[in-house]
């Protein structure tokens, strides 16, 4: 269900500013949307999973949170963003 380091490194240099950038909104927007996606496959297979379920949906909170950040500070940005990882909205 979670990623591994080598994945999430790969998230992190294509979606930073910089090798070393973590924090920024649209690394933690990526990090979250590979979770979800890893966490939909498996209530494909696990219907009655309802613990994990409660914390998909915070996570796509969160996620939603953090693209409504970036969408206020910044629209370039976000609709990037929205446009490299295949979001809707």
């Amino acid at each position: 269900m979670s990623i591994t380091t080598d994945r999430k490194a790969d998230l992190i240099k294509s979606h930073g500013r910089t090798e070393a950038d973590t924090g920024s909104a649209e690394v933690q927007v990526a990090i979250l949307s590979e979770r979800i996606a890893n966490l939909t496959e498996h209530f494909k297979m696990h219907k009655k999973d309802n613990h994990s379920r409660r914390g998909l949906l915070k996570l796509v909170s969160h996620r939603r949170s953090l693209l409504d950040h970036l969408k206020k500070s910044d629209e370039g940005r976000y609709q990037s963003l929205i446009e490299k990882l295949g979001l809707r909205r």
